[in-house]
């Protein structure tokens, strides 16, 4: 089975693993800071915080951005539920934006309109969860002017667009957002085996992020409320969590960063391939626009013409890993009992149902894309 994603691990990657475990502290050492710099440089951010997900790092910029009960966030609803539940954790409600048919992206158009009416209602978001979904940015300025007389604050979910470009500049380099989150899952651009990171260019911000994301601990003496009791003391300031990443994780996600622009040409060039080959058959395939350059996390096609679940089986059959992404959010249960409803957004829901994600990964060799390209297309004759 050539499966839709896989993670590549070199001798290198062992090599920095297996130095921490005989050399040096296994949680919190030397790594995890060398980690965040290295992310910092990449990316262009002044501050990152390595955190055990991408999850993680979506609940921490929330809070750091002060989102609470009596808030809403709003996000696109094209993304994994990770994406609207950090809301939800922070005890926010959750509003979602439809999406762009082409860049599967939230729509700037419908994102707009419901600011529009948000406005006249009252109801404006405390915050904006940008989603690029696939690994494409979302037009950040313009995204920016729309919500910046307001007040609302985004963060940009990049958890697939590290490696990816907008306006020519890093995805991560925070310029039109709060706060960008990365996530290092297997599958991701880079991998720590679990973890993630907030980037972002206000010092404030990652000041609380580390702290929500450490117990809400400190020892720093200008945070805490009396006098110190010495060199061992510490005060817990607010109610955090264990969102830590270890320096064996970070330690693997350090080495992979050496290689992420390799990763990501890799992919790039697997996926003109594949544009290649299957402009003729009846898919709506990914773009990208002027403005940006994909990380290519994702390669979704759109099937016009054929019923996806039969193509998918077909594809299966022929041990091609296709997979969907993504079931739009406010259709899943825990959603639904929230008030939404099928037909709250057509765009998404349209997508889903026409949606395939084909193998793409920076190891995928030539005779496996076209096993790929080949299965589908007998499984559309």
């Amino acid at each position: 089975m050539i499966p839709y994603g896989r993670h590549q691990v070199s001798s290198a990657d062992v090599d920095a693993v297996v130095d921490v475990l005989e050399n040096q502290f296994l949680t919190q050492g030397e790594q995890v800071p060398l980690f965040e710099q290295a992310l910092c440089g990449y990316a262009g951010a002044s501050y990152a915080v390595a955190l055990n997900s991408g999850t993680s790092a979506l609940h921490v910029a929330c809070l750091a951005l002060g989102v609470g009960p009596g808030d809403t966030v709003w996000t696109s609803t094209n993304s994994f539920v990770a994406s609207a539940n950090c809301a939800r954790y922070c005890g926010a409600d959750v509003g979602f934006v439809d999406i762009d048919p082409v860049t599967r992206n939230i729509s700037l158009e419908a994102l707009a309109a419901k600011l529009d009416q948000a406005r006249r209602q009252g109801t404006l978001p405390k915050v904006l969860v940008v989603v690029h979904y696939g690994g494409l940015s979302c037009d950040m300025e313009s995204i920016r002017q729309l919500t910046h007389a307001d007040g609302i604050r985004l963060i940009e979910d990049a958890s697939h667009a590290l490696g990816g470009k907008y306006q020519g500049r890093a995805v991560g380099d925070s310029s039109w957002s709060d706060a960008t989150i990365f996530s290092f899952h297997p599958v991701k651009s880079i991998t720590s085996a679990e973890g993630g990171a907030v980037l972002t260019r206000d010092s404030e911000l990652a000041r609380r992020a580390r702290l929500y994301a450490s117990h809400g601990v400190t020892r720093d003496t200008d945070l805490m409320e009396g006098e110190s009791e010495g060199p061992w003391y510490y005060q817990q300031v607010a109610l955090g969590y264990n969102y830590r990443l270890s320096d064996l994780h970070a330690a693997l996600g350090r080495s992979q960063l050496n290689r992420v622009d390799h990763f990501i040409q890799a992919r790039a060039e697997r996926a003109r391939r594949y544009t290649e080959a299957l402009e003729h058959l009846p898919l709506r395939l990914p773009r990208e626009p002027v403005y940006a350059r994909s990380a290519w996390h994702l390669y979704p096609v759109e099937l016009m013409e054929h019923d996806r679940a039969r193509v998918y089986d077909a594809m299966i059959a022929r041990g091609i890993g296709v997979n969907v992404h993504y079931i739009p959010i406010h259709l899943q249960p825990y959603y639904r009992r929230l008030g939404f409803q099928v037909g709250d957004f057509p765009v998404a829901e349209a997508f889903y149902q026409r949606v395939l994600t084909l193998p793409l990964f920076p190891e995928l060799s030539a005779d496996e894309q076209e096993q790929v390209i080949h299965a589908l297309t007998e499984s559309l004759s």
